[in-house]
């Protein structure tokens, strides 16, 4: 077991010394800082098990520093270290999410007492947390041998999100728990291969016990119902996974009610294809039926097949009889695009809808796959999901969300497809036609592992549209992605543990839509 460090930050530190050193004889690794500036700068450098923090300090002071510190390490425990006792002073202390805190003049004992406490705490909780997953790993293991419908993968899947994000420290459970993941992703493919035609077939009647509503039912199921009371705003994240709208939800809570509830997305879990048929309300195929114009060819091209988003949203409502709705549409894809579309958020209300898309997490995933440094930043998924949160802590979304926290409105944000690390690679066999996707292909005679990837030969099936007599399709399953023969061993490894998406996985199609009303 490592030694537990401690970062004791006091302006009269050298008075401190034989405290110091008593904690030191106790087995503890003593940082120390005279001011506030340089204890930020030591917790950003090196993560600490307590932080003792002297309230009365020049400069920053304890209650600027503490919140410094958890905006850089939210979980660290502080201990406020206070010559006061004034209720209001421990009011604001332990709204800012203090562990504890100790009245001047303390004394070794003290210290070393509420160490104890603070880190024996920290420690029970996680052995607690993690003899609870594998007592539930047998019912999991059990569960994934029985037939599960969409109401049952749903909350199998949040339970195993909760489990991944809160077995941290604990290598032997995490790899455990990382095993059977991997097992309810191969069983996920198989149920989605069986079942996702039905779901298509019975598109046109109401989402059920037999079926879970699709991206084209997101707006009819979630957004029109919130009309009429307040003005809704809309937003649409691309790319966005339920574990990281966990992380954004974390910080959310203080100014809005939640509710969220989930839907599957179409196939291929792609944004040409899932968020046309989010502001569209229509299965691929029918959208190329009904506006055969409006999809370009070049499917890799947002500006081609994601052009027409504030068209199809119209269309969609006047089919549904709310034509007379003051609309609003934006696509936020720059920084400056985001920023100032903040400074502008309370203008949405003035709409009776406002639908935002918001591209930044997408552009996050894909630029991963090509940057070494954010490679280097986010190399497995927790850290992929920290640096996801990072983000939102400091954006311009989360700023605007803020803004119509104070509003009176409806907000519904949800996201069109997730991602997956893709960390497999198969072979496929396909003419020069086919499509470039690494996990979803059409074209003609496409070949690779069967146990790799869902097969659709008769893309109606599917709600697909056809691009030619011997059109066919194939969706990677698991953490597959496809990789042609030519130069096989360049391209996998170039395109190996990057996050990718279009094929069927959990990650990529059990998708969170809350619904968030303001607290104020």
């Amino acid at each position: 077991m490592s030694t537990p460090r401690i970062l004791w930050v006091d302006d009269e530190i050298d008075l401190l010394h034989s405290h110091v050193v008593f904690l030191e004889n106790k087995g503890y690794d003593v940082e120390t800082a005279s001011n506030g500036a340089d204890a930020v700068d030591l917790v950003r450098e090196a993560p600490f098990d307590v932080v003792f923090l002297d309230e009365q300090m020049p400069g920053m002071d304890g209650l600027e520093t503490l919140e410094a510190v958890k905006g850089v390490r939210s979980e660290v425990p502080v201990v406020m270290v206070t010559k006061s006792e004034e209720e209001d002073l421990m009011e604001k202390a332990l709204g800012s999410q203090i562990s504890d805190y100790l009245t001047k003049p303390v004394n070794p004992s003290q210290i070393l007492l509420t160490c104890k406490r603070l880190l024996e705490q920290t420690k029970l909780r996680r052995e607690t947390l993690s003899q609870q997953y594998l007592e539930s790993f047998n019912e999991i293991s059990q569960a994934l041998r029985e037939p599960l419908s969409h109401a049952d993968w749903t909350p199998l899947y949040r339970r195993l999100i909760r489990y991944d994000l809160e077995l941290a420290g604990d290598e032997g459970a995490r790899q455990i728990f990382q095993d059977q993941f991997e097992e309810a992703n191969r069983e996920f493919g198989t149920f989605i291969e069986r079942r996702y035609a039905d779901w298509v077939a019975a598109a046109d009647t109401a989402p059920d016990e037999n079926r879970p509503p699709l991206s084209h039912e997101v707006v009819p199921e979630f957004v029109l119902p919130e009309l009429g009371n307040t003005p809704v705003v809309f937003f649409v994240i691309d790319c966005l996974r339920y574990d990281q709208w966990r992380a954004f939800e974390e910080l959310l809570y203080p100014h809005f009610g939640i509710d969220t509830d989930f839907y599957y997305s179409i196939l291929p879990t792609a944004t040409p294809y899932s968020r046309n048929s989010i502001f569209s309300g229509l299965l691929p195929a029918d959208l190329v039926d009904r506006f055969p114009g409006a999809w370009g060819a070049d499917e890799e091209n947002e500006h081609s097949r994601n052009q027409h988003e504030e068209a199809l949203l119209h269309d969609l409502l006047a089919r549904r009889d709310y034509d007379d709705l003051s609309v609003r549409y934006d696509k936020l894809i720059t920084g400056e695009h985001g920023r100032s579309f903040a400074q502008d958020a309370t203008n949405l209300t003035q709409h009776d809808l406002s639908a935002v898309v918001v591209n930044f997490v997408d552009i996050l995933a894909h630029s991963r796959s090509d940057s070494d440094v954010l490679q280097e930043l986010a190399p497995d998924e927790e850290a992929y999901r920290a640096l996801t949160r990072t983000w939102f802590e400091h954006s311009w979304l989360y700023d605007s969300l803020r803004t119509l926290a104070d509003a009176d409105c409806t907000v519904v944000l949800t996201t069109d497809h997730g991602a997956i690390r893709s960390l497999q690679s198969s072979k496929v066999i396909g003419d020069r036609e086919t499509s470039t996707a690494l996990r979803y292909k059409y074209g003609r005679n496409l070949k690779c592992d069967e146990e790799d990837a869902i097969f659709v030969k008769d893309p109606e099936d599917f709600g697909l549209p056809r691009y030619g007599m011997n059109t066919n399709y194939i969706f990677a399953k698991e953490d597959y992605y496809f990789v042609y023969p030519t130069n096989f061993h360049h391209y996998e490894n170039l395109y190996r543990d990057t996050l990718q998406h279009g094929g069927a996985s959990m990650q990529e199609m059990i998708l969170p839509v809350a619904t968030l009303t303001p607290k104020s």
